[in-house]
């Protein structure tokens, strides 16, 4: 039996997750913050930061089991790159 699928952009998440991050910006993106990984919990709005964001993503599921979640590196526009740098996201 195949299980339902549903892709990020169907779902909504990712600009769920992109409006909870610009609610909370101010309070992330500080100097020490900057190039670390923030996992969000879209749904309650819970989140962790660290370096690498596996440590985040453990603790967010352990407090919320099966939730969403959804990665962003901050400070800049994507979390990774394949072949290249990083660009910075315009504050």
């Amino acid at each position: 039996m195949a299980l339902p699928t549903t892709s990020i952009v169907e779902s909504g998440l990712g600009d769920r997750a992109q409006q909870l991050y610009a609610r909370l910006r101010e309070a992330v993106e500080t100097e020490g913050n900057i190039g670390k990984f923030i996992v969000l919990d879209v749904e309650s709005g819970d989140y962790e930061i660290d370096d690498q964001g596996i440590e985040s993503s453990r603790r967010l599921q352990a407090r919320h089991p099966g939730a969403p979640l959804y990665a962003l590196r901050i400070g800049y526009k994507t979390a990774v790159s394949f072949c290249g740098g990083l660009e910075r996201a315009n504050a």
